[in-house]
């Protein structure tokens, strides 16, 4: 009579196999442990101390921060312009208006069984930017102008990356097919302009853009400054991303061009149809990584004058009524690209999960 099958034992199972298997698998991941976990405990408690136990929350000046921890009071009296910049107080509720439109539109990307998410979407693609260009710089249906010389803080962060990276991406994508067209001139141009921009830093296309592109223009026009700066972004980004998107394009087997060509389908549809969609699936992790890159390169505009939330703190702990903060405001800065940056790459490897057809290259 056969013996009934037994369970593993509990040294290979639960959190005690997965310490075994992770943390004390051999004697130099264990001293690698011992000495990661000693570091710990002896850092973790006076990180609490400075971060919570002795820091300071609420006051009504700098002079309330007496303690050893951290100045929290500086974060919450200049929270509103870390936020909006210069925007006037009496009109900021447009910029709360975008950004629970943008909740709206993107929140549900993480919640796998939200219903219709995929048109929350396509409607945080197209929508959203339209409604933010008659909203936010109003001018339009009776709404009083701000000019962009006062927009500032984490709004114009998210400006310069969300338009960035809804503009980079398709212009991109036709960058990197153009590179590996058959027609010669095509080829050439987009070879070109992908290997210039390329090898120009992002600092030298901000000053280019906001010092040189006037003078090529006709005369009598000229963009702000926010737009020659986001030209250059989308310009320079669109180089990054028609490289990654190449990646993709050469990572397709052979015999799926083939097969879509023997189907009758022209150029236009064999690509839209079968390359693409392939592609760029294979490619996610590139894509959302440029996405980052271009999200944390946004810092650079400080350089020609714009205020984002990294300028915005900047300038605020030069005021001598604010002394020795500069901790502070870098950690507050730092948590709110944490935050953005983490969860896209989050909602990327979602994305790769959902999307895993088994194609191996």
């Amino acid at each position: 009579m056969p013996r009934p099958s037994e369970l593993p034992p509990i040294k290979e199972i639960g959190a005690i196999g997965w310490m075994r298997k992770h943390l004390f698998s051999s004697w130099y991941n264990t001293v690698l442990t011992l000495v990661s976990v000693y570091l710990i405990v002896t850092l973790i408690g006076p990180l609490l101390n400075w971060v919570v136990f002795e820091a300071t929350f609420a006051g009504s000046s700098s002079s309330d921060c007496k303690g050893e921890g951290a100045c929290w009071l500086f974060i919450g009296q200049r929270l509103n312009f870390f936020i909006y910049g210069f925007y006037p107080d009496a009109l900021q509720w447009r910029v709360d208006v975008m950004f629970g439109l943008l909740a709206v539109a993107f929140a549900p990307q993480f919640m796998e069984r939200f219903p219709a998410r995929k048109y929350f979407g396509l409607f945080g693609m197209t929508g959203l930017p339209l409604i933010g260009y008659f909203l936010i710089p109003g001018g339009w249906f009776g709404l009083e102008e701000v000019q962009s010389s006062k927009w500032g803080g984490l709004m114009l962060t998210l400006i310069l990356a969300y338009v960035g990276i809804l503009a980079a991406l398709p212009l991109g994508t036709v960058l990197a097919l153009g590179r590996r067209s058959d027609m010669p001139v095509i080829r050439g141009i987009c070879v070109v302009f992908i290997e210039v921009w390329r090898a120009v830093p992002l600092i030298t296309v901000l000053f280019m853009a906001s010092v040189m592109l006037p003078l090529f223009l006709p005369e009598g026009m000229n963009f702000e400054k926010l737009m020659r700066a986001l030209i250059g972004i989308i310009l320079w980004q669109s180089a990054y991303m028609a490289e990654v998107v190449r990646g993709g394009l050469q990572a397709i087997p052979k015999g799926q061009y083939e097969a879509a060509s023997a189907l009758g389908l022209g150029y236009w549809k064999k690509m839209g149809l079968i390359v693409l969609p392939q592609a760029l699936t294979l490619v996610i992790p590139g894509i959302v990584n440029t996405f980052i890159a271009l999200f944390k390169d946004t810092t650079l505009v400080l350089i020609i004058g714009l205020f984002d939330i990294l300028g915005a703190v900047q300038s605020t702990i030069t005021d001598p009524a604010w002394q020795n903060v500069a901790i502070e405001g870098y950690v507050f800065v730092a948590f709110c690209f944490w935050v953005f940056c983490f969860g896209m790459s989050r909602y990327s490897q979602n994305l790769e999960r959902k999307l895993d057809t088994g194609h191996k290259t």
